[in-house]
């Protein structure tokens, strides 16, 4: 039987009009889509569809599916014009001309139809055309297909599971795309595919959102992972059951297209992948054609990283070389990216692994998704064009979830459940209370103080629906930033003029030798083993806010530093204050006083709770219990 793997899609969405070479490259003539989803080239050009979008990934298809031969079917009418077949191996950095596939398109002013086969080789990654006319040549049901045995086709029951809390611009607009070009439509999936907002915020309008196949589902403000964790139990007691649950996070775009390639692949995939798990790629809002992330991994220091290097997917050999990487694991010093796991801004999860390894665990918010890859341990698929756009977190820094969370939530998976064992949780917390201490920002450090003093406690801490309330106590007690009109007020005593700040000045570090490392190192910055406050003579510096970054050397010998957050055009003052930073390193210090004595009590007890926390029971009391405190 012939199965359909990927339409060719146009969009009139500002990221095409921004980008147009995601979708088709041309050096002249024009394009124009239409209601209906056909479109028509204006010549005379040369249209390209060798895309992140268009381009058929051939090598990705075959190592995940049963699919081993592949067509293209379109329908044209208009002027002449000439059919090539391209293609892309790793080594290309523009896609080739495929000689003799040249096919011509008869001028007719009936629709006409066309079915050829792929040349495809080993060694390509990319197969794809172009069409060339010099007239008006109209283009409708294009699209990518294979043929199968019928007892190959596998049985898919899709549910999307979003978590949103006040996201209410975004849930609509995605909702009407997904009516509009997956559920009104006569693919596949449209009869085998069921939506279910779970709504934390409990502010989303049930009219404009819910249909015979969209659920509302309001929630207690449980976080993340307790909205996907609702998500994941709608899901496998809906009606039919579901074989795969899809997460996405709220604050996305999404391409429509990308769920119906991905319920297209579930239905065909063999036997070695039928477990995997499926990583949408993180396209990023900012620049609409950056790949920032499909996969991550947690690194030996215990941080969160992007598994691949970030590309540009207008630029066809980074579309290249985002399907064909391969993660440097036999190198001893690149074993920690073995530890990799999914985003649940887009992770599909087959429902059969669900019922084996459980919910996730009680988080809130930061780790949830990459604990539950790792303790699952699927094979993952990631394929060009499965994706959404999310905001890049250069531009969401906050500190409730970088300091609180994260100082917290990975030792709460590791004792739990294993995860992540070349990963040194501890001495992440370490430097992030240090980091923040050296530049002066006490707030932010006492927040990681805290969230692994609340580890500390132990599984019964997290077992009662307090992570609503610590995460909102940890946000409240943030590092306060304030919009640049009223930080000027603030920073004129120190010659700064805002206004004339450029970002390269803000990121810009100075250099420092040896020995300025060491006593920085030693003295935290000139505040400890130092008598008294006050003899750097009162010099500003001015730095970036993210808390990531450490400007070693610009921030030596300063007394004030002004944080700039330049994205959002705000900042804050901070002072060198000695009695504050004893107060959050003294009580750093006790804490792993206490952790150092209490480590194997710990790694037991969150283990002896980790099938009752991640049980379906467990859940279902722990969402009643949030909705009535």
């Amino acid at each position: 039987m012939q199965f359909k793997l990927a339409n060719i899609v146009l969009s009139d969405s500002s990221f095409a009009l921004n980008n147009p070479t995601l979708w088709c490259r041309r050096e002249s003539g024009h394009l124009m889509l239409h209601e209906d989803r056909s479109f028509s080239l204006l010549g005379p050009g040369v249209f390209d569809f060798t895309t992140y979008f268009n381009a058929l990934s051939t090598m990705k298809w075959k190592r995940y599916t049963v699919a081993k031969d592949f067509y293209l079917h379109l329908e044209y009418r208009g002027g002449a014009g000439c059919l090539v077949q391209t293609a892309a191996d790793a080594f290309d950095w523009s896609a080739r001309k495929i000689t003799g596939s040249e096919v011509a398109l008869d001028a007719s002013s009936e629709w006409k139809n066309l079915d050829l086969r792929l040349s495809v080789i080993d060694g390509d990654v990319l197969n794809s055309f172009e069409i060339s006319t010099d007239d008006k040549l109209d283009i409708k049901n294009a699209f990518y297909y294979t043929c199968v045995d019928e007892v190959d086709v596998r049985p898919v029951e899709l549910a999307l599971a979003t978590t949103t809390f006040k996201k209410e611009s975004y849930i609509y607009k995605n909702i009407e795309l997904i009516k509009a070009n997956v559920l009104d439509t006569d693919e596949l999936i449209s009869s085998h595919f069921q939506v279910h907002i779970v709504d934390n915020g409990r502010s989303l309008c049930e009219e404009r959102v819910c249909c015979s196949n969209v659920h509302l589902h309001p929630n207690p403000n449980v976080g993340g992972s307790g909205g996907f964790a609702r998500g994941m139990i709608e899901a496998m007691e809906q009606s039919p059951k579901a074989t795969h649950v899809l997460l996405m996070d709220d604050d996305v775009e999404v391409m429509p297209e990308s769920f119906i390639r991905t319920y297209n692949l579930l239905s065909i995939v063999n036997s070695k992948y039928s477990e995997a798990f499926v990583s949408g790629a993180m396209m990023s809002l900012e620049e609409p054609d950056l790949r920032t992330e499909d996969l991550g991994f947690f690194t030996y220091k215990g941080k969160f990283r992007p598994l691949k290097p970030s590309g540009h997917m207008s630029i066809l050999h980074d579309v290249i070389e985002t399907e064909t990487f391969v993660a440097p694991t036999e190198d001893p010093l690149c074993q920690d990216t073995l530890q990799c796991y999914a985003g649940w801004w887009f992770c599909c999860i087959p429902v059969s692994t669900i019922e084996r390894e459980g919910l996730p665990l009680p988080l809130f918010v930061r780790s949830d998704d990459a604990e539950y890859s790792l303790r699952c341990k699927p094979k993952f698929i990631t394929m060009n064009s499965i994706c959404v756009w999310h905001a890049s977190f250069f531009f969401k820094y906050n500190a409730a979830v970088e300091r609180y969370q994260v100082s917290r939530n990975p030792l709460v998976c590791q004792f739990t459940t294993g995860v992540a064992p070349l990963s040194d949780f501890v001495e992440e917390v370490y430097r992030e209370v240090q980091l923040d201490l050296k530049k002066f920002n006490y707030d932010d450090a006492l927040l990681a103080v805290e969230g692994f003093e609340d580890f500390l406690k132990g599984p019964s801490f997290i077992r009662e629906p307090v992570t609503e309330r610590r995460f909102l106590e940890a946000n409240r007690n943030r590092e306060r930033l304030v919009p640049f009109k009223d930080l000027q007020k603030q920073v004129d005593d120190y010659g700064i003029n805002l206004k004339h700040l450029t970002h390269s000045e803000v990121i810009r570090d100075l250099p420092r030798n040896r020995i300025e490392a060491a006593k920085d190192f030693i003295t935290f910055n000139g505040q400890r083993y130092v008598k008294e406050q006050g003899k750097r003579g009162n010099r500003a510096a001015v730095i970036d806010a993210a808390g990531w970054v450490y400007p070693a050397g610009k921030i030596r010998g300063a007394e004030v530093l002004v944080a700039i957050d330049m994205p959002n055009r705000c900042g804050v003052v901070r002072k060198l204050d000695i009695a504050r930073f004893n107060e959050v390193w003294t009580r750093f210090r006790k804490a792993m006083k206490f952790y150092k004595k209490n480590e194997q009590k710990l790694k037991e007890e969150y283990s002896r709770a980790r099938a009752e926390l991640t049980s379906i029971e467990f859940w279902k009391k722990y969402l009643i219990k949030a909705s009535q405190s």
